[in-house]
């Protein structure tokens, strides 16, 4: 393979590219020449979400280019703005091989009706959206325009590849597999020419490896194997990414900046911000309703957080930077407009304070200013001091430094993008606000604040994580003013997701494309069954793997009239299973026994809102742990662990719930001794004093850890149709 031809040679030396990089384009390319790949063998780019997949599929695309393709062909995703940010990024990075009349760049819905043979001879680049009059078109020119391009070799990378690409349904009346109309497409351009390899690059790639070739029914043990691609290359996360390790990974590690950038909004908040209702909130109340108090709060941060980092940068003699906000909660239209009179009203108000109310204005700024600081001074170096932070906020307002920028349609969002591709940051404080546009592959520099409240009835893997417009290029510094603002249910279900994310990634890479993964459901008849991936409801699922923990919290014990009957019945059950002796070692129970402490527990509780304890869920994950055993003898047995007298906190430090009545070092290592092919329950009997916040009634806090020889498994509590 040619590595040092003119296309790959001049992009790589432009871009400064790393060596990590380089290596990953180059087994790309490797392996598409080594390979037949095609629509049913892709090739396969994994990456994570804004790590720079862009970058390494043009790369990749000059690198084949100097090893006998002719032609690409770029499929993005079906909107105008993602179209015109890749044309941009395109033509920056082979400005002087299209000015030197090596390579011709086109989108297809402007794709010229005649070209001369002397143009044609170049290298082609076609971007064309995963939209049927795009694909279409794009058949028709090669089909009757030019007819001659039959002859080239063609490369086909389609970027954020997922169902709308693989395109299989289910139809279960029939129980067969089809293919769907984008697909046919896809398909059919390959057909078009002479020779041609299919490229797929993704970071949610589960629907692509985890669709079935076929879907038996009937069958009540089954690992799903994925349609396995011609070759996997992972792409390599550049030094200053930042991911779901660290959003949803790091948030309990109290030495770590993501311990606070997760701030919880209400429901209530979120339906304020749908259309407006002066009953429920006037605009002149901005700076005073506690009907959109995080808002507020959430655009004051966003401005002082700012503020301290531009400080921060002038110090150090660097240039100051720009930075953004996104609030992104629904997709009407209405609603966006309704969010911008309210987030404009917000900024007048406080505009208007720094004359008629600057002790409200101030306080408001040390507020934020006690909050942020506390993450800056995890960095060491601390913040600015208060009353310059004060300072500058203020001249930032007087001196008009806050946009508020609607982006909700195509055009408005392709008109936005600077000369990179990205949403253009015009002032020193740029607030976005937007639906669909922002949901995937738009760039956002500089993002320290993420106001997001979008809550569909079906969460999908390759939907929710690609809203996470946080992750991607992220100093450190950055992230000590970043704030995460969602509801406590949404931030739920995307930390499953995220979870989700792990499990089969980890998958990935220790079995690479011999990985199977069991998807599993409790059907009405309470019995456990396969489902296909298709079925699962990402918002209600369960990830086990090995040594998962899972356990309530968030809980308050019911009133001691209630719940004192129930507690004695669990001591005395507990007691039993220990035959009367307080066993220090873990011993074998019944799974029906098991069940039966645990629903007892389960009507010991109440729950704030979002915390609610999945019981069942809980009881169906130890069920299929348990029979999973390998052991025959171990099926339907489960080890218990039994710890008498503890007294956790209900509420850390921090004001979060506390959730760990265990500690890795003392039940965990016991668990990982003891559960090795069936799981470990662990009970743990509280003293619940009024002084830990507790209500002076003793209970026992459970807890399951899944064993070591757990395959990678989704449970979910809500299968749903397939379509």
């Amino acid at each position: 393979m040619e590595k040092d031809g003119l296309f790959y040679r001049t992009l790589t030396v432009k871009r400064g590219d790393s060596a990590e990089l380089r290596k990953c384009m180059d087994d790309v390319v490797q392996n598409l020449l080594n390979n037949r790949t095609d629509f049913n063998r892709p090739g396969m780019l994994l990456g994570k979400i804004q790590s720079g997949k862009t970058a390494a599929f043009i790369g990749i695309i000059a690198l084949a280019f100097d090893n006998s393709y002719d032609m690409a062909v770029i499929l993005t995703k079906g909107t105008k703005a993602l179209a015109e940010q890749t044309m941009r990024r395109l033509r920056r990075d082979f400005h002087e091989l299209v000015e030197d009349d090596k390579v011709q760049i086109h989108d297809i819905l402007i794709f010229p009706d005649y070209l001369p043979k002397w143009v044609l001879n170049q290298k082609l680049i076609v971007v064309a959206k995963k939209e049927t009059n795009n694909l279409r078109r794009l058949i028709d020119a090669l089909e009757h325009t030019y007819p001659d391009l039959s002859n080239r070799k063609l490369l086909i990378v389609d970027d954020e590849a997922d169902y709308a690409s693989i395109g299989f349904t289910v139809n279960v009346p029939m129980k067969s597999v089809e293919l769907t109309k984008i697909a046919s497409q896809i398909n059919a351009l390959r057909n078009k020419v002479a020779a041609s390899d299919y490229l797929q690059v993704t970071a949610t790639p589960y629907s692509l490896y985890l669709q079935p070739d076929d879907i038996d029914m009937n069958t009540h043990s089954v690992v799903f194997k994925p349609i396995k691609p011609a070759f996997t290359v992972t792409l390599p996360s550049y030094p200053g990414y930042v991911g779901g390790d660290f959003y949803f990974n790091e948030r309990n590690d109290e030495n770590s900046l993501a311990s606070f950038v997760y701030v919880p909004i209400t429901e209530e908040e979120l339906n304020v911000l749908r259309k407006e209702d002066r009953r429920v909130f006037k605009l002149e109340d901005s700076l005073t309703s506690q009907k959109i108090y995080m808002l507020r709060n959430a655009i004051i941060q966003f401005i002082v957080g700012a503020c301290i980092r531009r400080i921060q940068q002038r110090d150090h003699g660097k240039r100051e930077k720009k930075y953004s906000f996104v609030v992104h909660t629904e997709r009407q239209k209405d609603a966006h407009a309704w969010q911008e009179r309210v987030v404009k009203a917000i900024r007048e108000s406080l505009i208007k304070s720094v004359n008629t109310n600057p002790k409200l204005l101030k306080r408001l700024i040390t507020n934020a200013y006690q909050n942020l600081s506390k993450s800056v001074a995890l960095l060491g170096a601390g913040a600015p001091d208060v009353n310059e932070v004060i300072d500058e906020v203020v001249q930032s307002l007087k001196g008009d430094c806050l946009i508020i920028v609607v982006v909700n349609s195509d055009q408005e969002a392709a008109q936005l993008l600077d000369d990179k591709g990205q949403l253009k940051l015009t002032t020193p404080m740029n607030i976005y606000i937007g639906g669909q546009i922002l949901d995937r592959g738009i760039t956002i520099d500089n993002l320290i604040g993420f106001y997001y409240g979008r809550r569909p009835k079906r969460y999908q893997q390759d939907t929710v994580l690609q809203h996470s417009r946080m992750f991607g290029n992220r100093l450190k510094e950055d992230l000590s003013v970043t704030r995460f603002y969602t509801a406590l249910p949404i931030y739920d279900a995307m930390d499953r997701i995220n979870e989700f994310d792990c499990a089969l990634r980890d998958e990935f890479d220790k079995f690479g494309h011999d990985a199977g993964v069991v998807f599993i459901y409790k059907d009405p008849n309470n019995k456990i069954l396969p489902c296909s991936p298709n079925k699962i409801k990402l918002s209600a699922t369960t990830t086990l793997k090995p040594y998962k923990r899972m356990l309530p919290y968030g809980f308050q014990t019911k009133p001691k009239n209630s719940a004192q009957q129930i507690m004695n019945t669990l001591d005395e059950l507990i007691d039993d299973i220990q035959e009367h002796r307080m066993l220090v070692q873990p011993f074998k129970i019944d799974l029906q026994t098991a069940k039966l402490i645990v629903d007892r527990i389960h009507r010991m509780f109440i729950y704030d809102y979002g915390y609610e304890w999945d019981c069942e869920a809980f009881k169906a994950c130890m069920e299929f742990l348990s029979y999973d055993s390998s052991i025959p003898s171990e099926k339907g047995k489960i080890w218990c662990l039994v710890r008498q007298n503890r007294e956790a906190s209900r509420i850390k430090q921090d004001g979060s719930f506390f959730d760990a009545p265990d500690t890795s070092s003392t039940e965990g290592a016991i668990a990982k001794r003891a559960a090795i092919n069936i799981p470990m329950l662990m009970l743990f009997r509280q003293n619940g004093e009024k002084s830990d916040g507790w209500r002076g009634q003793s209970f026992w806090w459970p807890v399951l850890v899944a064993p070591a020889n757990t395959r990678t498994t989704v449970f979910t509590r809500e299968a749903i149709e397939l379509n």
